[in-house]
């Protein structure tokens, strides 16, 4: 079973139609791209080109949005095989997905949270296990927001450990799902960090999100990224040494030039790490 992970390293940004046009023409300092594999797995044409210079020319990652790997409907297994020849056809380093599901008989194009029980830690790793013989690889799971969590039977630290454990997968840690979970159930950020096993990380997100009350933010990815984000992030460094980062927006999608400005940031926050091991 590869780990196609280790080849990608530095700072990363969630390519978006919306500039891949100007990210094909002029190459920006972006170190990889991460991709949604059901955009872009059936496309011909003018798009379908562009994909394929890119995938020729920068590293890229896929991030899927419907595996529902904590649904109650059987794997889609043609879709599986689907995703396979697309990782293996554009030489994809790395295939992560949310800890989550998204739907039984049909999609709900939301994410939903998996209960905190013994029941769920077996199920869906089974499941990912399942995932990772089929496309012969690794794969990274994400920690998600919740906004409630019903027939709880332990922590979300614990289950999300459990799981990677039962599973042997990696990590996609999401920073902004931390920060975004610690305020709306009253956890404090950095210990749920602390109690992360840092091997397992493959690489992470950074993203913003909306404020709707003092006690309640909504994880959107579309506003920039606030400073108790980039702070736990650079927590996360002097933990766990420095590991691919990537910017997530979504929505409210600025000019080009903006967000390079917070992959900037995400490689300056590397640099200083990496001096700082080098000459501690």
């Amino acid at each position: 079973m590869t780990t196609p992970a280790a080849r990608i390293r530095g700072a990363g940004l969630g390519l978006r139609r919306a500039f891949a046009a100007e990210v094909i023409a002029a190459p920006p300092a972006v170190d990889f791209y991460e991709v949604a594999p059901e955009n872009w797995m059936r496309l011909g044409g003018r798009l379908g080109k562009q994909f394929r210079a890119l995938s020729e020319r920068v590293p890229l990652i896929c991030h899927g949005l419907s595996l529902s790997l904590g649904g109650p409907a059987p794997l889609d297994r043609e879709f599986l095989l689907e995703l396979k020849r697309f990782l293996r056809e554009h030489r994809i380093r790395l295939y992560s997905e949310h800890l989550s599901y998204c739907g039984d008989d049909g999609l709900l194009y939301d994410l939903m949270p998996i209960p905190f029980t013994e029941h769920a830690v077996h199920y869906v790793a089974e499941r990912i296990r399942q995932v990772q013989d089929i496309l012969e690889q690794r794969i990274a799971i994400e920690n998600v927001s919740y906004y409630a969590a019903p027939g709880k039977e332990m922590e979300e630290i614990d289950f999300l450990n459990a799981v990677l454990q039962r599973a042997d997968c990696g990590l996609l840690l999401d920073l902004n799902n931390i920060v975004v979970n610690s305020v709306n159930h009253g956890y404090d950020a950095v210990d749920f960090l602390r109690a992360i096993p840092g091997e397992r990380i493959a690489y992470a997100h950074v993203a913003g999100h909306y404020r709707q009350t003092p006690e309640l933010l909504v994880d959107t990815h579309g506003a920039d990224v606030i400073d108790p984000v980039w702070n736990l992030l650079d927590s996360a460094y002097a933990q766990f040494g420095v590991f691919p980062t990537l910017l997530e927006r979504d929505f409210n999608i600025p000019p080009l030039a903006e967000l390079l400005r917070e992959v900037e940031m995400i490689r300056s926050l590397q640099h200083g790490h990496i001096k700082y091991r080098a000459h501690g």
